[in-house]
């Protein structure tokens, strides 16, 4: 099957590459680096041609709602426009756990992004993860003031980037199914506690700043509106496994 990966040079979507030209499939990667812009919609329709499906793991880093709203929104549109005209058959979409309980920022954006792919006209595949193991090194660089490193207070539930890929690439050979079962990690985590492992581990000497967070994004972060309702898809690996591990590599 000829695939194309939205964001396949990212966190997920090298995995989400690596893994599918692994299991056979002819894999075309979009990304600004290699001359597709999914915002403007540069380089689409010329990618797209003979695909089959389009695994969708692009995003952004931001903390405004209407960067990410934009963002989402033009660059769904358009992708889900050039698949039409490509004769795509199936759009997989990677979304995140609790993005309803949380309507800002980052989280407002996928739940746009979640309404145009229900409503666009390819049959799709939805699948909500928890952050990625990778969550915690990015939080620190953006949240350190000099030797200080600004933490939420977080109930979170880590998930390795690559089983997220497996996920979807075995969703992507499945064919549309709608939303698929929340996927998160093994355990339950406070983040605080990943961000002093990662520094003890990165040999960082920063002090963490615990954050209360104001509002309906505070409030989730802190009760466990962010993780998996009991029943969903668990993950294998855990953060500290991951950190041994990136530590080994």
């Amino acid at each position: 099957m000829r695939i194309a990966v939205a964001g396949g040079t990212g966190t997920v979507g090298r995995h989400v590459v690596a893994i599918a030209r692994e299991r056979g499939h002819d894999v075309v990667s979009l990304s600004r680096t290699e001359g597709v812009d999914l915002v403007t919609g540069r380089g689409l329709d010329h990618a797209l041609q003979d695909v089959e499906t389009v695994i969708d793991v692009s995003g952004l880093q931001t903390l405004s709602t209407k960067k990410a709203v934009d963002f989402f929104t033009n660059a769904t549109q358009n992708l889900l426009a050039a698949e039409k005209k490509a004769g795509v058959k199936h759009h997989v979409a990677l979304s995140i756990v609790g993005i309803d309980k949380a309507n800002s920022g980052l989280y407002a954006g996928k739940l746009v992004q979640e309404d145009e792919v229900r409503h666009g006209g390819i049959p799709w595949t939805l699948l909500r993860s928890t952050q990625f193991h990778e969550f915690v090194p990015m939080s620190i660089k953006a949240a350190s003031v000099g030797p200080l490193v600004m933490v939420p207070t977080m109930v979170t539930q880590p998930v390795s980037a690559k089983e997220v890929a497996e996920t979807l690439v075995t969703a992507a050979e499945a064919g549309p199914t709608g939303r698929l079962p929340d996927l998160g990690g093994p355990r339950t985590e406070q983040l605080k506690g990943l961000v002093a492992a990662y520094l003890a581990k990165t040999q960082q000497k920063k002090r963490i700043v615990p954050l209360h967070l104001p509002g309906p994004m505070g409030k989730a972060m802190r009760n466990g509106g962010l993780i998996p309702a009991p029943g969903s898809a668990v993950g294998h690996q855990t953060f500290l496994e991951w950190l041994d591990a990136i530590d080994a590599a």
